[in-house]
This record gives structure tokens, sequence and C-alpha cells, in this order.
């Protein structure tokens, strides 16, 4: 993650050291919280177990009868054992207090139970200091806990985020107004797309509104800004925790670039991190490099982070620790850009929309020319699309204000989109392969296959890896499960009959046997029959599928349905065709 002078963004939310609920010790001795049935809770009478007896007043000693029976000696390590019990039930009285919203006296008991288990001296006993240590466990986790809550109800106070400027927010604030100042200026100009829509979820969530600054640190507001490591969209999310707050992503779509609904998602993982925290500086620092590795700092340190954040910020690694002086330093120029020396520019206007629901793939340029808007403005309202051509399925689709009614009555004249092929294909190394063989195979280079896998010119490749392999123009991919596969095939420019063998499931020597050659030689315009293919219909007539065909475009040349086309050449939906190929067309 660099957060250095240019555009790239800073962080990636839920990075490495996911968060993992630590284990708790075991309490044998002791009911579990909450569910404890707690009996006899009532202060006076801790008071007066906890107060000593009264003096007793002098008498006259009675005349015994005989001789006089010796008082039962106090078995030792009662009264200890009596305290414990107290603070114990005290702490469930906090319980109750805490679930009522009385967040005070809640404090106010669990402070008494401290200070009950304070003045017991457990001596050497094991027993009772095993005692001592978890109720000091329990009582100092649920006053965080408490704290945690406080701090949930309080959140639109717009001081929850503390202001502060210190020597490392300095730093920033200097970047900010030195280096980085073109960067600033242009992100806040963008945010005037987004942030009024994030303002008015974070309020509804009742978090801070001050939060809606974060995608200038995260991304610039830029929907589509990818880090390195592969953290996508205005807040950063990487795929596993986009997935784990209701993200989606597929071959059409990667909710991550969704400004809307990665917003929603970033309200959740941030309130689930005040959760674990129960402080805003530590939930920001957990945002950007994952909770887990914030907690394994906390208890290898010992750090007390309520009390001072910036004792923890101090053992975080450098590029996190930047990350919460970097917001707090937007924050403080944004508050105030005169003290700053900082003339921020008008921001954008927010994006308006309305949405209709279609079950059509088309690609959003078509879209937009058939209803006269800007192809550029339905991609910025509809950034999710990964290839700009909507999903077959059921999709509700963004589109400029008063264009819907315009649109449904559109649809049905817009042509439908296949998505592009891959720009990778995978290979399995096989015994004895080369690079220099794979890349002429494939019709590329060793070098673009070695840029694609992240190797070296050192490294070497092992029988049974996957490679990445850019396809090359004179690659196609076999023919899927289902396709059909034609009956002649016109050799084309970068043929050869290893290509022809794989794209139609045959082998090189099944081909040379049905065209009678003697060698591998082909030549352009020459005819292949090829072993299983397809006859075409008696009368019919022929296309040469040409490079940029799809099966919807051919089938529209030729005035047909699309479901026609694939019928008569025994195509599905799924089929791919290739240049070169002889298909069927009314």
């Amino acid at each position: 993650m660099d957060l250095g002078g240019g555009e790239e963004p800073a962080a990636c939310p839920g990075g490495e050291g996911a968060y993992q609920p630590a284990e708790l010790p075991d309490v044998p001795e002791y009911p579990s919280w909450p569910d404890a049935v707690w009996e006899n809770s009532s202060v006076l009478a801790l008071e007066a177990a906890v107060q000593p007896p009264p003096a007793a007043e002098a008498e006259e000693p009675a005349e015994a009868e005989g001789p006089a029976a010796e008082p039962e000696p106090e078995k030792p390590g009662n009264g200890t054992q009596k305290i414990l019990d107290e603070a114990l039930e005290i702490c469930g009285m906090a319980q109750e207090f805490w679930q009522k919203g009385e967040l005070e006296k809640a404090l106010e008991s669990l402070d008494q139970a401290y200070a009950l288990i304070l003045s017991v001296d457990t001596g050497d006993d094991p027993q009772f200091i095993q005692q001592k240590d978890d109720l000091r466990y329990l009582i100092s986790r649920r006053t965080l806990e408490i704290y945690a809550s406080r701090h949930a109800v309080a959140t639109g106070n717009h001081n929850a985020i503390p202001l502060v400027e210190n020597d490392y927010v300095k730093k920033e604030l200097e970047r900010f107004t030195g280096p980085e100042k073109y960067f600033f200026l242009n992100s806040y100009r963008r945010s005037g797309r987004y942030r009024p829509l994030i303002a008015r979820e974070l309020k509804a969530a009742g978090l801070p509104e001050e939060l809606s600054w974060l995608p200038l640190i995260e991304s610039g507001f830029k929907v589509k800004a990818l880090s390195r490591a592969r953290a996508l969209g205005p807040w950063q999310f990487i795929a596993s925790t986009g997935y784990k707050f209701g993200l989606s992503r597929n071959l059409y779509i990667d909710e991550r670039m969704d400004p809307v609904k990665s917003t929603i998602a970033a309200i959740a993982y941030l309130k689930e991190l005040h959760q674990i925290f129960g402080d805003w500086t530590t939930v920001l620092a957990a945002y950007n490099c994952g909770e887990g590795r914030v907690l394994r700092v906390i208890r290898s340190n010992g750090v007390n982070y309520l009390d001072n954040f910036w004792d923890l910020y101090e053992r975080l690694p450098q590029e996190t620790a930047r990350y919460v002086p970097r917001f707090l330093a937007a924050l403080l120029i944004i508050k105030n850009p005169e003290k700053y020396g900082m003339d921020l520019p008008e921001p954008e206007e927010p994006l308006e929309y309305e949405t209709l629901v279609i079950s059509r793939q088309m690609h959003l340029k078509d879209i937009a020319r058939s209803i006269g808007v800007d192809a550029a403005l339905m991609e910025d309202l509809n950034p999710e699309l990964r290839h700009q051509i909507t999903p077959a399925g059921p999709y509700t689709l963004r589109v400029p204000p008063g264009k819907k009614e315009f649109l449904s009555k559109k649809l049905g004249e817009i042509p439908v989109r296949e998505l592009p092929r891959p720009a990778f294909v995978r290979y399995k190394i096989r015994r004895g392969d080369s690079l220099s063989a794979i890349a002429g195979r494939f019709h590329t280079s060793v070098a673009a296959i070695q840029r694609a896998n992240g190797l070296s010119r050192k490294d070497y490749i092992v029988a049974g890896r996957v490679l990445k392999i850019p396809m090359g123009r004179g690659y196609v991919a076999p023919v899927a499960a289902g396709g059909a596969v034609p009956a002649v095939h016109e050799v084309r420019r970068g043929d050869s009959l290893w290509t022809l063998a794989r794209r139609y499931g045959t082998t090189v020597g099944a081909i040379q046997r049905a065209n009678g050659l003697t060698s591998t030689r082909l030549v352009i315009g020459q005819e292949l029959k090829i072993p299983g293919g397809k006859e075409l219909s008696p009368g019919a007539r022929t296309y040469v599928v040409r490079i940029g065909d799809c099966p919807s475009s051919i089938a529209k040349e030729h005035g047909m349905s699309l479901e026609r086309f694939l019928a008569i050449n025994g195509l599905s939906r799924q089929s791919m065709i290739y240049p070169g190929q002889r298909v069927s067309v009314d």
C-alpha cells in the first residue's frame, strides 16, 4: 500500500489477519454471564456483609451449670469467599442495569464489585487467586462492552472522532498541502458525486458523519480504484471481506465498485469493528489493516488503547499507522481550509437517477444510444458492471431522471450482447513443455506468459502447474461441451492442424486422414473436413464467421431471431463460434 503522492488507493479493509474471536478462559466456579441466576443482589445486604460487626455490650457472665462448650472455630477463608460471592452478585446487578439501558448505574455497580475484590487478601490459596483473576477479567470485559454500547448510542456527536494535531498528524498535513495537494483537491472535487449519499447512510445508521470522508483516503473517491492488494472500489474492499458483508461478484458485476452497496457494507463493517474496540481511532486502524492484526498488537504488547490510541499507533506497521493521522489531517483541512492555505474547489454535483428492472443482456453504449444520453453517464451510474453489459437475469439498472419510461419502450429494439472473450486461458503444464513451446502454441510470447504469472527468467515451470496464458491473436479456445462442430472449416491466417484439432475436439491425425494430408502444411482459403462435424441442411445458405462476430450479430445481420440461428446450427447460448467456422443462415 502506497500512501505517497500518487492517487493510488491507500487501503484495503479486511486485510491480513482477519478477526478471530478470542477464546475466553473457562470459569467453572461461576455461572456464565448473562444467563446466571443472581440471588440476594441487594446492595444493603452486601454492605452489611462487609461492615465490621458492632462491638458486643458487656454482660454479666451467666452461672454455668456444667463445663462450658468451646465456640466452634470459623473455617479459614469463609470471609474471603463471602466477599468474592458478593462481588459476583453485584456484577449481576450491573448486567440488569445494562439491559435496562441504565449505563451509569451499570458502571457504578462494576466499580463497587472491583473495589470489593481489591479488598480481598487471597494469600497463597490457588482457588481464591483463580476466582479473583476471573472476576477481574469479567469486570474489565463488561466495562469495555458498556463503554462500546455507550459510544454506539452517542455516535451522532461530531466530537466522537477526536481531532488532534500532534506530530504524526502534522506530517500528513504537510503532505496534503505540499506534494499531495492536487490529489487532495481532485479527490475533494469528486466527493460531491457520492459523499451526500454516504453521509445520509451514516446518519441513518447512527455513525459519525465524518466517516463519509474515509473514501478520500481509501480511493480518492474513485469507484474503480484498485490497489496492489487487489482492494477495489471507493471503500477498498478485498474480495473476501466484501463477500462477508454481502457484496456480490461474478462475471457480470462486482458490487465493490457500486457506491451505494459498498457504503452499506462499509457501515456494517465499521459497526462490527466498533463493537470489538469501542474506540473510533482504533476502528480506523483496524479497517485499514484488519482487526486481527490490531488485536494481536494489543494482546502482545498489553496496550491500553482506550486511554491513549497513540500508544497503539507506535506499534502498528508504518503504512497502517499513517492511515489514522492521514484521515485526521484530511478532516482538519476540510473543517478549516484557510488555516492550512488550501482553496477547496466546488464539489461535483451528486449523481441523480431512477431505476428500472430489466432481464436482457445489453451493452451500456447501446442503452445510452437508445435513450439519447452520453455512454459515460450510463457507466457512472452503473459502475458495478465489469464489462458494461447487463446480466441476463433480473437486474436493477440506473438511468438518468426522466428516462425510465422511454427506455422501457425501447428495450425490444436494443441488441443482445455477449460477454467479451476472456483475456486469459488456463493451461496445465505437461511433461516436456517449455515456455517457448507453450507461447508458440498459443500465439503469444514468453515475456507475456511470464508477466501474467509473475515469473522471472530464472524460474522453472513444473509439470502439473496451471499457467495463465494471454490469448494471442491467432488463438481460439476449444469447442465447449454441447457446441456445434462444422463439417468444413475454411483455413484462415494463424490456423494450424494443432489449433483446429484442439478447437474441434479431435486429433491432428484424424484431420489428416479425413483430408488425405501427408504433411501439416495448410494454405489460407483451404477447406478442411472436420471429423464428426455436422453437415449443413440441404439448400441452406452458409456464412463464414469473421473476427468480432457473435451469434446475435450474425442473426441480426441475416434477419433471423437468435433462437432460430442457434436451433439450425445446434448451438446453445453458452456455445462459442470462431473465425473461419461455417454456419447456416436463412
